[in-house]
């Protein structure tokens, strides 16, 4: 059982920035996949970028050179940093975790319950 909880969403004018964190917290000592999600109004959630306990990470090509997510495997939290920010990133912004490597494959099982970022002048 995991619970996860996000920080750090606001408003924010275009070309600034804003970092995300989502800490994890239940029975679960080690989480193997952690990342993070968004929805827009009307479209599909999608993912923003996802780390494995190793460190490597994938982005959407959309955030790429503008996002970096890390994460702390000690304390199981997980930021994402977001910089150059533009209007097309509002959204909700979900963090997402995964325990078990032997059944990954890519998606997220837990999920917190969602931070607003807004971009706009």
């Amino acid at each position: 059982q995991v619970q996860l909880v996000e920080s750090g969403g606001g408003l924010v004018q275009p070309g600034g920035s804003l970092r995300l964190s989502c800490a994890a917290s239940g029975t679960i000592f080690t989480i193997y996949a952690m990342g993070w999600y968004r929805q827009a109004p009307g479209k599909q959630r999608e993912l923003v970028a996802a780390i494995i306990r190793g460190g490597l990470a994938k982005y959407a090509d959309s955030v790429k050179g503008r996002f970096t997510i890390s994460r702390d495997n000690a304390k199981n939290t997980v930021s994402l940093q977001m910089i150059s920010l533009k209007p097309e990133d509002t959204a909700v912004y979900y963090c997402g975790a995964h325990p078990t490597y032997s059944d990954y494959q890519g998606g997220m099982d837990y999920w917190g319950k969602g931070t607003l970022v807004t971009v706009s002048s």
